[in-house]
């Protein structure tokens, strides 16, 4: 055999241990996130506040509980997560909102959401029109395909 074909073998073993490796550990990561999932479930009730203001913001920076910081892994400590600060009864807290929900949280308005702990998995509005998110800026080269297509006669792709 040429030296050539060892290598290209060899490279295939190891990528098929690599994807094999990969399927295991989605494997349990899935089955990780599902328990978790289930005790977000099992420990949410609906709570009426007033949401301040909302930001993504490093975990220390926040003003969680330093029980909080401490028990989130280092390399989880640096990322930036979406807090929302929000006065709950008399006091003011500040809570980590789900991803999918953080861009239709209204800024200064009162609420009711659905909270587990300290997170908020879902947010309805309580007074005044339904929440909705707010529509982001296009950047100039989707303003240019957009034009272009409708000038062909296009569908405009979303």
């Amino acid at each position: 055999m040429s030296t050539l074909s060892i290598v290209l073998l060899v490279i295939l073993a190891v990528l098929i241990v690599a994807v094999i490796a990969l399927y295991f550990i989605g494997k349990k990561a899935q089955k990780k996130q599902s328990e978790q999932q289930a005790q977000i479930d099992a420990m949410k009730q609906t709570v009426s506040m007033l949401i301040i203001d909302k930001k993504r913001m490093k975990l220390r920076e926040a003003g969680l509980p330093q029980m909080v910081v401490e028990q989130t892994p280092k390399w989880m400590r640096g990322t930036k997560l979406p807090i929302v600060k929000a006065k709950v009864g008399p006091q003011v807290m500040s809570l980590i909102c789900d991803e999918k929900i953080f861009d239709s949280v209204p800024v200064k308005k009162e609420v009711k959401a659905v909270v587990s702990g300290i997170y908020i998995t879902d947010v309805k509005g309580l007074h005044g029109k339904p929440v909705a998110a707010e529509q982001k800026k296009k950047s100039k080269f989707k303003q240019l395909v957009e034009k272009a297509q409708e000038k062909a006669g296009a569908k405009p792709i979303k």
